[in-house]
């Protein structure tokens, strides 16, 4: 059996999860991160996207916002704006997130002051499609 670490994701609302696994990846900053038991602490910012994390032949994923992670040999702590498991993602509602924030994507540039929180919707929204295709059927 692989070794396993408490894995913990916190939003301000609630604390959505809590279970030993042995693997989790998260969307860093600066790109995909993995972690496993016995990582090397450190601490990252984290880009809306999708955190899975596996124990032996379970999975898990959620969509999530903003936020952090913090990485300790026996801990992974995240805390983000928002986090969904597959059963609170609408589809629809995902796919009509992802429109609006594609629309005004269309109409702003980097430099403007709404662009990073357009940018965020469209992230979140595109992991929520991600995961409720992935958990069809």
């Amino acid at each position: 059996m692989a070794e396993t670490f408490l894995l913990e994701i916190v939003t301000p609302a609630r604390k959505l999860l809590s279970r030993e696994v042995e693997e989790v990846s998260a969307p860093a900053l600066m790109g995909e991160i993995g972690v496993l038991a016995g990582h090397a602490p450190m601490l990252t910012t984290l880009n809306p996207g999708v955190i899975s994390y596996k124990k032996g032949s379970e999975s898990g994923s959620l969509a999530v916002g903003r936020g952090y992670a913090e990485v300790l040999a026996d801990k992974t702590t995240i805390l983000v704006d928002t986090a969904e498991l597959d059963s609170e993602i609408d589809a629809e509602t995902a796919r009509q997130s992802l429109a609006k924030s594609e629309d005004a994507l269309k109409n702003l540039t980097p430099d403007d002051p709404g662009y990073q929180d357009a940018l965020d919707a469209y992230d979140l929204a595109q992991a929520r499609i991600r995961i409720k295709e992935r958990h069809k059927g």
